[in-house]
């Protein structure tokens, strides 16, 4: 099977909720990112076999089918380029780079953009289900899900505080670990380790238009003391707004493209994609599955965990790279290296490709090789990408 390559990967820097990108449309943020990566890649926009896009919440201004939306917001891709919008929850813009790099290695496409949008702050989390509801006009879970599920509230919280308390984790410990992510965060952004990596968005303050380059979520101050004193999400819980992920406005994208593209344009790959892994398991529990699709990934490649230098794990809740870490076994000196959603947000269908453009830059910058990319999803789903770099 024909190999695919990542020539380069880029993303905004996160908006807080009603912060530095709230003014601006999720289609106009997603077309801006894509003009930026065929500008800093030199591809032929005319060569762009595909677009597609990763966006959880397609309500609103991100209906419509939001990833040919951008294609037509855009600059410098033609009016023929095709996009396609998809959804699979967190790993959306995940999937959208396996889903490219199968087409690239199958031979049906050459070059394909992979990318992810969202907004919430503009399509709040869940509003295309929940509008419906109280409109009356019905709820997802089916008489058969509900059969089957009797009674089941399908909640990432519930997953979360499950996990913890499975896993075994105090909270303290999920406070230690989100101190960590902002103190990586932190420390990344004050060396520029995110410069390469960030596609800088205009936008208008009171003093003026200006350009937004660094993540609103990092708190630059942040304290133990101050994260230990975040309330409860449930008197019982262990789980705070302090130890789970921010919500965030952004977009990203990856140009993935075959070893004849890359000599026909004259273009130089960041990475090799080595393995495409995505597996299902326990839908109530829902967040615990990336550590077997780890297992599986790391198997199909005849890689162990040890020959993985980096990894980039999300952090939807502390627990999930907690969980992840002690279950494969892996050097908590490698995970998330320039901190993680906790600190930098989550958008939720850009964080896939957003992921991934930290975790190239991190590699290019440490001169290191295997990279591993994994994600926990809505439903129990979990995608895991393993890199190597070139």
């Amino acid at each position: 099977m024909a190999d695919a390559f990542i020539v380069d990967a880029v993303r905004t820097a996160g908006g807080k909720r009603g912060g530095a990108l709230a003014d601006v449309h999720p289609v106009d943020l997603a077309a801006q990112t894509l003009d930026a990566l065929v500008e800093r890649t030199g591809i032929d926009p005319k060569a762009v076999d595909d677009v597609i896009m990763g966006c959880v919440s397609q309500a609103g201004q991100q209906a419509m089918q939001v990833g040919r939306n951008a294609v037509l917001a855009t600059k410098h891709l033609p009016e023929s380029t095709p996009a396609v919008t998809i959804d699979r929850q967190c790993g959306s813009s995940q999937q959208a780079i396996q889903f490219a790099a199968q087409a690239v290695m199958s031979g049906t496409q050459d070059v394909v953009i992979a990318s992810g949008v969202e907004s919430m702050t503009r399509v709040p989390m869940g509003s295309s289900a929940m509008f419906h509801m109280k409109e009356g006009l019905g709820n997802y879970k089916s008489p058969g899900l509900e059969k089957k599920y009797p009674g089941v509230q399908w909640s990432q919280f519930m997953g979360a505080e499950m996990m913890a308390q499975k896993h075994g984790f105090s909270k303290d410990e999920l406070d230690r670990f989100a101190l960590a992510s902002h103190e990586k965060a932190k420390a990344a952004t004050e060396a520029g380790a995110f410069d390469a990596e960030i596609v800088p968005i205009p936008i208008e303050t009171p003093e003026g238009e200006k350009m937004h380059t660094v993540d609103e979520g990092i708190r630059f101050d942040a304290s133990l003391e101050g994260i230990a004193s975040v309330k409860l999400l449930s008197p019982e819980g262990r789980i705070t707004a302090a130890s789970a992920s921010q919500i965030c406005d952004g977009s990203s994208a990856a140009l993935i493209v075959s070893e004849a593209m890359l000599k026909k344009h004259g273009l130089t790959p960041l990475a090799r994609i080595v393995d495409l892994t995505v597996t299902a398991g326990d839908p109530v529990i829902m967040l615990e599955e990336p550590l077997f699709a780890t297992d599986k990934a790391l198997k199909k490649a005849g890689l162990s965990i040890d020959d993985i230098d980096l990894y980039e794990v999300n952090e939807a809740f502390a627990p999930v790279p907690m969980a992840w870490l002690k279950h494969v076994g892996a050097d908590p000196a490698k995970l998330n290296v320039n901190g993680g959603a906790i600190a930098l947000g989550h958008p939720l269908g850009a964080s896939g490709t957003k992921l991934m453009a930290t975790l190239l830059h991190a590699l290019k910058a440490r001169g290191k090789k295997y990279g591993l990319q994994t994600m926990c999803e809505g439903g129990g789903v979990a995608n895991v990408t393993i890199v190597e770099m070139l």
